[in-house]
């Protein structure tokens, strides 16, 4: 069916040519590419299936397209969950079956829900690729299953990371990278106090304790600075210059820097995001290595070991492959 288990050159070189209109888009030439944007649609009806009428289709979001290069993602609001080479959402339906898998959504479902074609797909790092499997539709066509259960693309989901069809309806939901649905946990309720017992003196108040310094890894928020010379760029909560890495790639997310580089370029760990940087994929990269790293519109970045302290930026073009950041995560590229 031509599912494959593993990277392979062909779906790279896919991969690579799809970052152009995906999240960020190819910022090293002078003009950054379009955004893909998906078609209004206007309302007509809802139903308990959680879709509407869409007028003229799903245009814009791929149907009945194949997945391509898979990736997981990360959302505030709903955790991890796995997007297609152009970074689109994928979803299941619970008026589906997995066991065995079979789809019930068709006719003005499939317009707002655009089936995920079988075919040319490959797992995610860290996905285990056995499952990515497939089912035959009514009409005959062969539609992405994983974990069993089939696969959708959402027609209101205008770009790359949005996850506007999560709950909708109660039954859709974005898939986790375990083919279950992506939910992020709730923390921990905490116990109820118990009272103090009458007989014990109320304890005197603690001396206030100083801010705790950010853990080893964890540089606090992101904001931006100025430099002279390379203007507004981006640091950690340290005040560190933060970079990024040409031969990395934004969608799907990919951190070229391994081994030797990174203790030369330290990942930046998930960090919050500060006034003036940008809203769009500000998300948060699964590394191979089982570490997290943030990335600024899908960019990972990075700090430098050669910068040591607040305001160095000795890292700027260096090997004509390192840039510090913009605000809105292009790379800056005077030197």
């Amino acid at each position: 069916m031509g599912i494959k288990r593993g990277t392979t050159l062909a779906a790279v070189a896919a991969v690579v040519a799809l970052t152009a209109t995906a999240c960020g888009g190819d910022d090293y030439k002078a003009a950054d590419a379009a955004q893909p944007v998906a078609a209004a649609s206007p309302q007509s009806k809802s139903g308990d299936y959680g879709y509407e009428t869409p007028a003229g289709g799903a245009a814009g979001v791929g149907a009945k397209s194949a997945a391509g290069q898979l990736a997981v993602a990360d959302n505030e609001k709903i955790g991890s969950f796995l997007a297609d080479s152009s970074g689109r959402t994928l979803y299941r339906f619970d008026k589906d079956t997995a066991k065995p898998p079979k789809s019930n959504c068709e006719g003005d479902c499939e317009k707002t829900w655009p089936v995920v074609a079988a075919g040319d797909v490959t797992a995610a790092a860290g996905m285990d690729p056995a499952l990515l499997g497939e089912v035959v539709r009514g009409d005959g066509t062969k539609q992405l299953t994983i974990g069993g259960w089939p696969a959708y693309r959402f027609g209101k989901d205008a770009k790359a990371g949005d996850v506007g069809g999560q709950g909708v309806g109660g039954v859709w939901f974005a898939f986790a990278p375990d083919g279950k649905k992506a939910s992020k946990a709730a923390p921990a309720a905490s116990a109820t106090p118990e009272a103090p017992a009458a007989s014990e003196a109320p304890a005197a108040p603690e001396a206030p304790k100083a801010p705790e310094a950010p853990a080893e890894g964890q540089d606090g928020r992101l904001s931006v600075a100025k430099d002279p010379k390379l203007g507004d760029h981006i640091v950690d909560g340290k005040g560190m210059t933060v970079y990024r890495f040409k031969p990395d790639t934004a969608w799907p997310m990919v951190s070229k820097c391994t081994g030797d580089c990174l203790a030369k370029w330290p990942a930046v760990a998930p960090a919050e995001k500060g006034e003036g940087i940008i809203e769009k994929n500000y998300l948060v990269l699964d590394r191979p290595d089982g570490k997290k790293q943030q990335t600024v519109n899908c960019w990972p970045v990075y700090t430098f070991s050669g910068d040591k302290k607040p305001g160095d930026t000795n890292g700027q073009g260096v090997g004509g492959t390192w840039y510090a950041v913009a605000p809105d995560g292009k790379p800056i590229t005077v030197k």
